[in-house]
């Protein structure tokens, strides 16, 4: 009877509390239906290739393989400055008889792959097609010469016919005449040969070199949020925080007075995530380590604005952590793990109200590209919005606890 007595009590108290009850019964609705939209899209790989002084007929077939398309670049200074520009997904130019040099974004190693695989094959059906047009010439020349021995044979039937069997041997030998038959040449090729050239990585780098940037950033944003919101959380049951709201203090310097203290835990965590990644599990970066290591901190503090928004709205540790499948799960979702463009476009829509969306790009173009902070203006100007507008509902959310 105290068991059930027990029970009742808690279910009763979980009935009353909408809030837990809302977050255990939708969040998990919501989760499945972002699974469903990420997971049925559209996964078809498409590569631009630049080419330079490829043979047409090689061109030709290259460019009629499904998800390829090519263009020809007048030289191999223009074709790399549309690489550069993430124009094109790799060059291709003939350099000497049969021989060819590939180089390679290698930014998306399913990219890479596909043009590998597409070149060979180009190469491989442009010589099959070579191959048959030098075996129907043959095939000509053997018809050729097939009427000319049956007119051979005709002419010495008839001598013999004429001469009598025994002076037919010396009539044919000398009278029948072979008519010339021009035997086409057949071009005799080397195997061709094939250099490979990556910009980013080499040809082990693979799927987890491309998520990193994005993973990176992922485990600075998680950590942050919820150091920070469980704190504020703890500060507000425990009663620090309505003393502290008790005083002359105002509310944006107990907010900054937050963030700075969880800033500094913060700048050391992104240099402790970033140094791991970097030198330990030997990821390359094309840019500035200094680069990646800002735009992670900036992630962070946004992170940190992020958690402490939320622990205004939770009332336990428990719901605290009931806001990670609604606030982080769709982060990794539409971080551009999964490519953006093989999404819907009101799906797209999503990513651009999410932080981690914007500092997965950054992040992407540092280490990727070796792009610098001044190229990337417009992505750290939106992280900064957010941690502007975040500041600020902060301080208005401290309203409902300051009870003078």
């Amino acid at each position: 009877m105290r068991t059930l007595a027990i029970a009742k009590r808690v279910t009763t108290e979980l009935l009353r509390d909408k809030r837990t009850l809302a977050l255990m019964f939708v969040a998990p609705i919501l989760i499945l239906f972002l699974m469903k939209l990420i997971f049925s899209a559209n996964s078809t790989t498409s590569v631009n290739i630049a080419t330079v002084d490829l043979p047409s007929a090689v061109r030709t077939e290259l460019n009629g393989i499904k998800h390829v398309d090519v263009v020809a670049k007048k030289d191999n200074s223009a074709a790399k400055k549309a690489l550069k520009n993430q124009d094109v997904d790799a060059i291709i130019r003939k350099t000497s008889t049969n021989q060819y040099t590939v180089t390679y974004a290698n930014t998306d190693a399913t990219k890479t792959t596909m043009v590998k695989q597409a070149f060979k094959g180009a190469l491989s059906a442009n010589g099959i097609k070579q191959m048959r047009s030098t075996i129907k010439r043959l095939g000509g020349t053997v018809v050729k010469l097939t009427a000319t021995v049956q007119q051979m044979q005709a002419a010495q039937k008839v001598a013999a016919a004429k001469a009598g069997m025994a002076a037919s041997a010396n009539a044919t030998t000398g009278s029948a005449k072979t008519p010339a038959i021009s035997v086409p040449k057949v071009k005799v090729t080397t195997s061709t040969k094939i250099k490979n050239k990556y910009v980013y990585g080499d040809k082990d780098t693979g799927f987890f070199d491309k998520i990193v940037p994005i993973l990176m950033g992922f485990f600075v944003f998680f950590f942050v949020f919820l150091i920070s919101g469980m704190a504020l959380l703890k500060e507000r049951t425990s009663g620090t925080l309505d003393r502290l709201l008790a005083t002359p203090v105002r509310r944006s310097e107990i907010v900054f007075g937050y963030m700075l203290s969880y800033g500094g835990l913060a700048l050391v965590q992104t240099i402790i995530i970033v140094l791991t990644t970097v030198y330990l599990m030997g990821v390359e970066i094309m840019g500035s380590l200094g680069a990646v290591m800002v735009i992670n901190f900036l992630l962070a503090v946004v992170a940190l604005a992020f958690g402490i928004l939320m622990s205004t709205f939770a009332r336990s540790e428990f719901q605290m952590m009931q806001f990670i499948p609604v606030i982080i799960v769709p982060q990794i979702f539409f971080s551009g793990i999964i490519p953006l463009e093989s999404l819907a476009g009101w799906v797209q829509g999503i990513a651009y109200i999410l932080p981690l969306k914007y500092a997965g790009d950054a992040m992407t173009q540092i280490i990727m590209y070796g792009k610098g902070l001044l190229g990337l203006s417009f992505d750290i100007g939106i992280l900064l919005l957010f941690l502007v507008v975040l500041t600020f509902l902060n301080i208005r959310g401290l309203r409902r606890y300051r009870k003078v």
